[in-house]
């Protein structure tokens, strides 16, 4: 099996490492980071990707034709089009608020889509 190589650039903070990754069959090795957050983040990047989905859902009888929601927790990354297609045909009466579970494990994905807005009854 050949080595493969990959850059990246971590997210997990402020500071944007680059993150050069190797895989090795099951070795997986990760430098240019300065903590141990920047590694773990390599590694899950190239073993099982995950990523917070934002999008809005039409909303009913409120004050603003859409609320803003995203996913509560990260979901894998080939779960996304999945996740964007159920908030796609959901509908939220007003009123909502901030946190409220719009809908609950999205897709399967294993996350609540949940408001990032209010939304008050008009």
């Amino acid at each position: 099996m050949a080595v493969e190589t990959r850059d990246m650039t971590c997210t997990i903070c402020p500071m944007g490492c680059s993150l050069h990754v190797t895989i090795d069959g099951s070795d997986i090795t990760v430098t240019g980071n300065t903590c141990k957050r920047g590694e773990r983040y390599g590694i899950q990047e190239v073993t099982a990707p995950m990523r917070t989905v934002t999008t809005s859902v039409v909303c009913k009888g409120g004050d603003r034709p859409l609320v803003s929601v995203k996913t509560k927790e990260q979901v894998p990354k080939e779960k996304i089009t999945q996740v964007l297609e159920v908030c796609r045909k959901a509908e939220v009466t007003a009123p909502v608020r901030v946190g409220d579970v719009i809908i609950s494990n999205a897709a399967g994905a294993g996350s609540d889509i949940v408001a990032t807005c209010n939304a008050d009854c008009i």
